[in-house]
């Protein structure tokens, strides 16, 4: 079932509870988008149905106004085509309402970023090695305005037999977009015209031979970026240069203990507001990476590993008020959620879950 025709759940199209929050969760099942209610007090998630039955949702991003709901869903074909989903909802009474759907550039669809205009929306396909541009209008996608199809690889020759472009992701002052490609050991810049959708090419960071580059995220100073390398477990400490977008290695931090030998793909990164905390997710060895962080430089002094909840931690945010971490654990088919002290950064070391189908994706409305 696509997007555009999805059916809404009964359940889904009420507010949420009365002292509560409404969080989407994205499934990689055919549930598509789930419902829950979030009570900040006591860090307790409520089931509330399904929000959009979508199949095969691996990521979920809002607008900045909080009106409309974007997702990236990784399957197959899409009307008759090798792509995968690009889908575009309205959110109402807490609820979503299916608006659009489009051919994604290929394959593998995992990913989708809008930028800080509200006008374009970027997606990146892992297995087909692309990206691609939308243009937005009210919550509506055109097609496709401009792609790219990858064909860089690294010497990962299990991971990295082809190009794998897995995030994407706009510099604080909007005019240039990155996308992080796994399997070619890149994060590929473009410079951004955010009235066209069209994307130029403007350079490139490379990484580190087989580290696999899979997100992109900016620290609130401005001028520092975290780049969490899923093959070999490290992060990329970047410093952004406002003058052409690029990308300068700092330092690198590695996240397994040193004793530490099997399989291990890190994947995704948690910053606090005030800039003076961030975390890493690390799946196989599950578990969650503290670090703190320097406001103004950005610079990492790690401090220690915690409880994921379950087992391959896909995606993790902080709850609005910061007390609470909530992890989406994948193999587990568990939402965890864990405390969270403001003022030393630490996690709580035993959590409590609620049962979530493939869990991706956590976003609070």
């Amino acid at each position: 079932m696509t997007a555009t025709a999805a059916a809404l759940a009964s359940s889904s199209t009420a507010f949420a509870a009365p002292g509560t929050q409404r969080v989407f969760v994205a499934s990689g099942k055919p549930e598509g988008i789930l419902s829950y209610d979030w009570n900040p007090a006591t860090g307790e998630l409520t089931a509330a149905g399904v929000a959009a039955k979508v199949a095969n949702v691996d990521w979920i991003c809002f607008s900045r106004d909080r009106k409309y709901l974007y997702a990236a869903c990784e399957v197959d074909s899409f009307r008759g085509k090798p792509t995968g989903e690009v889908a575009s909802f309205r959110l109402i009474d807490g609820g979503l309402q299916p608006l659009s759907a489009e051919n994604s550039a290929s394959t593998g669809t995992c990913h989708v970023a809008l930028d800080r205009t509200g006008r374009v929306l970027l997606s990146a396909d892992y297995g087909g090695g692309s990206a691609a541009s939308f243009l937005v209008a009210e919550g509506k996608l055109s097609p496709v305005v401009w792609s790219e199809h990858y064909t860089v690889h690294g010497p990962n020759k299990d991971r990295q037999e082809s190009a794998h472009a897995h995030f994407a992701s706009f510099s604080p002052d909007n005019r240039y977009a990155y996308i992080n490609d796994l399997g070619g050991d890149l994060i590929h810049i473009y410079a951004l015209d955010a009235n066209t959708a069209m994307l130029k090419r403007a350079g490139a960071y490379h990484a580190q031979p087989g580290a696999g580059p899979r997100t992109l995220h900016f620290h609130p100073n401005g001028h520092t970026a975290y780049s969490v390398n899923e093959l070999i477990s490290t992060v990329d400490v970047l410093e952004w240069t406002k003058a052409d977008g690029g990308l300068t290695l700092k330092s690198r931090i590695e996240m397994l203990p040193k004793d530490y030998h099997g399989d291990t793909r890190a994947c995704d990164t948690v910053i606090t507001k005030d800039g003076r905390f961030v975390y890493f997710a690390n799946r196989d060895k599950d578990f969650l990476y503290a670090c703190k962080a320097d406001p103004v430089t950005g610079a990492l002094t790690p401090m220690e590993r915690s409880n994921c909840g379950g087992k391959i931690p896909r995606n993790f945010t902080l709850d609005p008020t910061e007390r609470w971490m909530l992890v989406a654990n994948q193999d587990s088919n568990l939402l965890s959620v864990f405390g969270r002290d403001a003022a030393t950064g630490k996690l709580a070391e035993k959590g409590k879950s609620v049962p979530a189908p493939a869990p991706m994706c956590i976003l609070f409305l």
